[in-house]
């Protein structure tokens, strides 16, 4: 059975983006990057909401991602990518499959394969995998920084969402990441 990851950038009063989407106050230091390599094991399927997708598009397949970070753009560009979109009509960068359902696609897709999934970003298809409790693990790294508003990184969840650490790991920008695994529902 496929095993489904959330990968989260958030502020430390937890929005996933400023009120237009940006979120150039994520720090990206060496040890950051190294880390996002190390994790993109060869088989992991990316998975994203339109707006992540398209803004994840514009950048890694360009020459400055393959100059900044040239280990993750390439394997960035070259993992196999599923975008969850209903507007969507056409995907231009490579390996990317266009699925409409994320829920029903994800729940086939976790009974039908052995491979990892991991959702980058993508806070609206975060939030209905959680309330379907799809998410094996929540990978939350938390930048040291305060926006005055934004997406809240579960701001559409209708229901709580008990989580147990399983893991934390920080970074000399002061960057935290937090691994979470979901206990049952109350």
């Amino acid at each position: 059975m496929g095993k489904l990851h959330s990968f989260q950038f958030i502020t430390l009063n937890g929005f996933l983006n400023d009120p237009n989407g940006d979120f150039s106050w994520h720090r990206h230091g060496t040890e950051e990057n190294q880390f996002a390599s190390d994790s993109m094991q060869s088989g992991t399927t990316l998975l994203f909401g339109r707006k992540t997708y398209e803004m994840m598009a514009s950048f890694w397949p360009t020459p400055a991602a393959m100059e900044s970070s040239p280990e993750v753009a390439q394997k960035m560009n070259a993992a196999k990518k599923i975008v969850f979109s209903r507007t969507l009509k056409q995907a231009g960068w490579e390996n990317t499959l266009i699925v409409n359902d994320a829920v029903e696609e994800m729940k086939q897709l976790k009974k039908t394969s052995d491979g990892n999934f991991t959702l980058l970003g993508s806070g609206t298809i975060l939030t209905q995998f959680a309330e379907a409790n799809l998410i094996d693990q929540y990978m939350i790294m938390i930048d040291p920084v305060a926006i005055g508003a934004g997406s809240a990184i579960f701001g559409g969840i209708s229901q709580k969402l008990n989580l147990e650490l399983t893991n934390v790991q920080s970074f000399k920008s002061g960057v935290v990441l937090l691994s979470y695994r979901p206990l049952v529902r109350d």
